[in-house]
């Protein structure tokens, strides 16, 4: 497989996980918590990255710059479904109270404070509302994003012999 399909692959297999989110969401009517709004936004990031690799298709130095751009989008993402799948197993009285949404939050105030508050951890955060094998969505983000993450790694980075066309 050339580099080009492979980056376009992981683009469709991110395509394939937020529209799952958004069948979640309008179908099951699963609301999403704020983490899991940076969990999607991660996801795009590591889709944007493969999209942009597979339209550039660099050489040489340009295709190590994407494996890390990769790399650092994946583990950006995994770090956020650590923390939630940690709010979700807290103990009981230890979760903070549920607080405000995240478009309010965003209106009143500073982009930095709402970080700090996002991945504070809220009560609506620790709900856990669906599970597949076991594993709530989180745990599925984290598999997804590292799995992502070493793929982008290697289709980017692993030596592949020139075609030769006639």
């Amino acid at each position: 497989m050339s580099r080009r399909w492979g980056n376009l692959l992981g683009c469709a297999v991110t395509l394939g996980l937020l529209a799952y989110a958004y069948y979640a969401q309008v179908i099951l009517h699963l609301e999403p918590c704020p983490l899991c709004i940076f969990q999607r936004v991660g996801v795009f990031a590591i889709g944007a990255v493969f999209l942009i690799a597979a339209t550039h298709d660099p050489v040489g130095l340009g295709r190590r710059a994407y494996a890390s751009l990769l790399a650092l989008a994946s583990l950006a993402t995994a770090g956020v479904a650590i923390r939630h799948l940690y709010i979700q197993h807290l103990p009981e009285g230890s979760v903070p109270a549920c607080g405000a949404s995240l478009d309010f939050m965003l209106k009143v105030f500073s982009l930095s404070e709402v970080l700090v508050k996002v991945l504070t951890g809220s009560g609506e955060c620790a709900k856990v509302t669906w599970t597949f094998l076991g594993l709530a969505m989180p745990g599925w983000v984290l598999i997804a994003a590292l799995g992502l993450g070493v793929y982008g790694l290697w289709i980017n980075l692993r030596h592949q012999a020139p075609v030769l066309r006639f």
